[in-house]
């Protein structure tokens, strides 16, 4: 077991290590906590093996189905697995060519507007905090407020307003590179929160897809 110092990892954010009341200011008003930040050793994980979890039939098979009907990459897929707990890789990289998982990385889920939300819940409703599940189109990369980030656009009714809430796919610095299960993961505002390193690897598929990639939230 270790303690990781908030404090550490918000060093890279100009202004703010100077100051604890901007560090808590910061904290408060972006992202979401668990009362407890002792974490767990990283566990071991072989990314191109299946402990998580994934559901390899329904969804993977319909992911596959309407990338190929839809215009998207024919190359690569991301999947997001809700039902896995947060504290564990559930964002898989997923190749179609090899069928295999290429990479996977943590990934944050929307507070609802409470002050944290271990488990994942789910609307589509504009303002509301929570992650919206469905199948998206991952759109052109910008540079905002948390960096390099990536718009999304809903493709169903369950996620349809997710440009209009400005739900997108970015990196956080505060989100690890390794397992924290069974400890749970910080809360997003809805969107789908990753290490910045993991980020860099999606990117590296997104900027080099000649075709949108395909991103689906389930459970």
């Amino acid at each position: 077991m270790r303690t990781i110092s908030l404090i550490i990892m918000l060093a890279g954010f100009k202004g703010l290590t100077s100051s604890p009341t901007l560090i808590n200011k910061y904290l408060s008003n972006y992202f979401f906590f668990p009362k407890s930040t002792e974490v767990s050793s990283p566990m071991q994980f072989n990314d191109s093996t299946d402990p998580s979890g994934l559901a390899w039939g329904k969804e993977l098979s319909q992911a596959i189905k309407y990338a190929e009907e839809n215009g998207f990459s024919p190359d690569y897929l991301f999947l997001i697995d809700m039902r896995i707990a947060s504290g564990k890789k559930r964002f898989f990289v997923f190749n179609i060519n090899d069928f295999r998982v290429e990479c996977s990385g943590l990934v944050a889920h929307g507070n609802c507007n409470t002050h944290f939300l271990e488990g994942a819940k789910f609307s589509n409703t504009p303002n509301c905090g929570c992650s919206s599940m469905g199948k998206y189109k991952v759109g052109p990369s910008y540079f905002g407020e948390f960096g390099k980030s990536y718009r999304l656009y809903g493709l169903d009714s369950t996620n349809s307003n997710a440009f209009r809430r400005g739900i997108v796919l970015h990196g956080f610095d505060p989100v690890p590179d390794h397992e924290i299960y069974p400890e749970p993961l910080c809360n997003s505002f809805g969107c789908p929160m990753v290490n910045r390193s993991f980020l860099n690897k999606l990117s590296a598929i997104i900027d080099k897809s000649t075709k949108p990639v395909l991103l689906w939230i389930y459970e």
